[in-house]
């Protein structure tokens, strides 16, 4: 059975969390946050994308 868009990025912020955790016990510090910044995005895409419909629309002067 296929996975879901949600399962995907929930797989993909656990994976990006433990190269993080690995990252950080080698010493890469720098690594380990770009990780956990990666798991992050990945955990919150879904709460952060909305439809095009759903933003206001802006009128400008030009």
């Amino acid at each position: 059975m296929p996975q879901t868009k949600d399962e995907n990025l929930g797989y993909m912020s656990d994976m990006a969390l433990e190269l993080a955790q690995m990252a950080e016990d080698s010493g890469l510090t720098t690594l380990a946050y770009l990780f956990r910044m990666a798991a992050l995005e990945a955990s919150t895409v879904n709460t952060v994308m909305a439809e095009p419909d759903d933003f206001p629309q802006q009128m400008t002067s030009h």
